[in-house]
């Protein structure tokens, strides 16, 4: 079997934070971006949308030879993961893997807080998936998690609006929304990979000492265990650290966004589905 690069998708750009991380952790490996920008955002789309383009995507992916696809969004993760894993990866091909975001998070979120009371501020479709409740409660029983869904976030971050005082309002109203269910909540995690260009207006509205929480680290540190625990998967990923980008969208405007995400300036293609 030839060997191919690891793929990471997103709905948009937010993936890029993710990816960011990886690499940074993972140097040596090849890995395909792949932006489904023309489509995006999926927050507000239904189960079975996000499911289908999700699952499009995942194919191209292993149309160009990928074994490993991690769903670098957690709308992607909440709404098409499971059904992925269960239903189309046994008949396309079981020995391929696909992985998200929300449990390598969930995982590890409950040793943050020291109250037992955590947040989650999320896209509408992860929060109305119900994804990080689920799975916190496997890991963490008694732990209450409280959300709250942040639908202009993506936005303002997309067009380049983080920093104005419009952000200010919509970012301070989903936070004191949140923290209204109980004074106690000590972490909040940012369960959309485009939020952490926010945290330094997040953390101007939450107490001081409350844990924010950002997934690149976390996925870059679980998916290194997880090739460590499957040589089988880790083998078929090649690795010669070239790094490759598409878009559904316009490439020159997708690389002119991106760079607020990755942090320097890169070059992509234009796919289409």
């Amino acid at each position: 079997m030839s060997k191919g690069p690891i793929g990471v998708f997103d709905s948009g750009y937010g993936g890029l934070t993710v990816l960011k991380a990886i690499t940074a952790k993972l140097p040596q490996y090849d890995y395909i971006y792949l932006g489904d920008n023309a489509r995006s955002p999926y927050g507000n789309r239904s189960f079975e949308t996000v499911y289908q383009y999700t699952l499009q995507c995942v194919e191209w992916f292993f149309k160009q030879g990928c074994h490993l696809v991690i769903l670098a969004c957690n709308t992607a993760s909440a709404k098409a993961l499971r059904t992925i894993q269960q239903q189309d990866l046994p008949l396309i091909d079981p020995t391929r893997r696909v992985l998200g975001v929300i449990r390598p998070t969930s995982e590890i979120i409950g040793k943050f807080s020291k109250t037992g009371n955590i947040g989650v501020l999320g896209t509408t479709g992860t929060v109305q998936s119900q994804s990080y409740r689920i799975e916190i409660e496997k890991f963490f029983p008694g732990i209450n998690v409280y959300q709250e869904a942040c639908p202009m976030w993506v936005p303002l971050v997309e067009n380049n609006e983080y920093n104005s005082p419009g952000a200010d309002y919509f970012i301070e109203k989903n936070i004191r929304h949140l923290l209204a269910n109980s004074k106690d909540i000590d972490t909040i995690l940012l369960a959309c990979t485009h939020y952490p260009l926010l945290i330094d207006k997040i953390k101007q509205f939450v107490p001081a000492g409350t844990h924010i929480i950002s997934q690149g680290e976390i996925v870059a540190d679980s998916l290194g265990d997880y090739l460590q625990r499957h040589i089988e998967i880790e083998e078929n990923c090649s690795k010669g650290a070239t790094l490759s980008f598409f878009t559904t969208d316009d490439p020159v405007d997708f690389d002119a966004k991106a760079t607020i995400f990755y942090g320097k300036q890169l070059k992509s293609s234009h796919l289409s589905l």
